[in-house]
């Protein structure tokens, strides 16, 4: 049985699964690849990184660009919530594994929300409506660094938006009938973990980097 499928008190209505499904898919997943590789640039140093990053051609083009990501996460994001509300675990009637992954997936979801809150306000939106500039990449480097909170919160963070984006490739498939059976969501099983692994890897080298870089900063004064 697969995580999707473990004891559905109702069912989600077709339209609403295979949307709310899709978002994440596109262009949400797209855009997290994309933003984790502008972001291993902090490799190259404060200059590269805020090229990359933080510096757009034209407000235009920023606002865009946000509202590209913004309005897709927030109608994922509510059709993430009313399935919390309605799905529940059963782990009597099916295997260990599905239901691990089920509650893993509700899991990751709660903790990435409250992660993406504070991403948002604090590496976006704080520093442009208090500072009038995008974040620097010397005050992201220094607390990563030296504000253990800030660096605790980004490596559990992005452990959630990694498994939460991969495992959620499977739901995705079931929801598109792009897997006919279970033996075919199984054999993409080992796809999940590779796809898991390598968005992992992706946001702990930028976090690495970045720590890396705020030692030569120093604390703040």
């Amino acid at each position: 049985m697969s995580t999707e499928a473990a004891a559905l008190p109702r069912k989600t209505p077709l339209l609403q699964s295979r949307l709310g499904s899709f978002l994440a898919v596109l262009p949400l997943s797209i855009w997290v690849l994309n933003h984790l590789w502008d972001n291993l640039s902090a490799f190259q140093g404060a200059e590269a990184w805020e090229t990359s990053v933080t510096t757009y051609a034209h407000p235009f083009s920023q606002a865009v660009a946000f509202l590209i990501s913004l309005v897709p996460l927030l109608i994922h994001t509510g059709w993430g919530l009313a399935r919390l509300f309605t799905f529940r675990p059963n782990n009597l009637a099916y295997g260990y594994y599905d239901n691990l992954k089920y509650l893993l997936q509700r899991l990751s979801a709660v903790g990435l929300l409250a992660f993406l809150g504070a991403h948002l306000w604090k590496a976006f939106l704080a520093p442009r409506l208090l500072n009038g500039a995008p974040e620097a990449f010397d005050d992201i480097a220094r607390e990563m660094r030296f504000h253990g909170p800030t660096l605790v919160v980004y490596v559990l963070g992005t452990l959630a938006a990694s498994y939460h984006l991969a495992n959620g490739l499977q739901g995705f498939g079931m929801a598109w009938g792009i897997f006919s059976s279970e033996r075919s969501m199984r054999r993409f099983e080992p796809w999940v973990i590779v796809l898991f692994l390598v968005l992992l890897a992706m946001s702990w080298g930028v976090l690495y980097a970045l720590y890396q870089a705020g030692e030569a900063l120093g604390p703040r004064l």
